[in-house]
């Protein structure tokens, strides 16, 4: 197929806008019409290729492929020409070729890369001149998400997810962050013309716990004593997610009182050994169904407190 420069037929820049495109094949349209030129070959052809110009560049989408691939833009599906932007495009191109048509015009085919041939399985050729080299092309990453309980990521975990009917079988550390991605190279779509495969990006999802939160790499939870203990002292145990601890109660504890238990918060991801901390607020219970008996004693002791 003969390279036709749309801009040129229509005599305008390639960054011409879209107005700019309509008002000048109007102009044009109107001085080579078949009715302003009968019996004129010439200008039939002239109309002709205004039309197709016109056709192409008056379309948003059209024009963006025609930019891309020159005349095989309609060769080009949508998901294809999506695909090849996510790659980078031409600008990724570094080589400018200078190629003549047979009437020797001289015109810079630096826009349209060796895409062509990897794209359509053959040589781009125009008239007098061929494009054969070929270029690969990664092929596409594809992501998915995979939604964790809090517990669950607090040790290493193995899952199977499935992708393009295949199972894989991956690792998550402990400590994982929630939307931290995981690549896993060569998992995603097949490469072109020797091309690399594509990667599978994972976004982990964490889901709330009812009972932990977790900041960063702290864990904060809410531990309930008994009344006595808050006023007497005591041990007390806490389940964490690594197991239970025992904690000393310091008499007179006072409702929403803090504790802290250095490294027994989350693993840091990826860090041997390496642990946030315990933040531990104490919620004190009042007794209910007091007996008579119990009832007595704690408005004998609130005379005493009294005095």
């Amino acid at each position: 197929m003969q390279y036709k420069d749309y801009y040129k037929i229509l005599g305008v820049d390639k960054k011409a806008s879209a107005a700019e495109i309509k008002k000048a094949y109007r102009k044009l349209a109107r001085k080579y019409h078949p009715d302003v030129n009968p019996d004129n070959p010439e200008a039939e052809q002239k109309f002709k290729d205004l039309n197709e110009a016109n056709e192409v560049l008056s379309d948003a989408k059209k024009r963006k492929k025609y930019d891309a691939y020159g005349m095989d833009w309609a060769k080009v599906s949508d998901e294809q020409h999506e695909a090849w932007n996510k790659q980078g495009g031409f600008g990724q191109q570094q080589s400018q070729q200078k190629y003549y048509s047979q009437g020797r015009e001289e015109f810079d085919m630096g826009d349209f890369s060796d895409f062509f041939q990897s794209m359509f399985g053959g040589g781009f050729s125009g008239s007098g001149f061929s494009q054969t080299r070929s270029r690969s092309m990664k092929g596409q990453d594809f992501t998915a998400e995979m939604h964790l309980p809090l517990r669950t990521v607090f040790h290493e975990s193995k899952h199977t997810i499935t992708v393009n009917g295949k199972n894989l079988r991956i690792t998550i550390p402990a400590g994982i962050k929630d939307g931290q991605i995981i690549k896993l190279k060569g998992k995603g779509g097949k490469g072109m013309n020797g091309g690399s495969d594509g990667d599978l990006l994972i976004t982990v999802l964490i889901d709330p716990d009812p009972r932990f939160e977790r900041r960063g790499n702290d864990i904060y939870l809410i531990h309930t004593i008994d009344l006595y203990t808050a006023m007497l002292g005591g041990e007390s145990k806490v389940q964490t997610l690594s197991g239970t601890v025992k904690i000393n109660v310091k008499p007179e504890t006072q409702n929403g009182t803090n504790l802290r238990l250095i490294g027994k918060g989350f693993p840091v991801y990826r860090k041997k050994d390496a642990f946030g901390d315990l933040y531990i607020k104490i919620h004190v219970k009042i007794p209910t169904g007091l007996s008579e008996k119990e009832k007595e004693l704690v408005k004998e002791l609130s005379k005493l407190n009294a005095k």
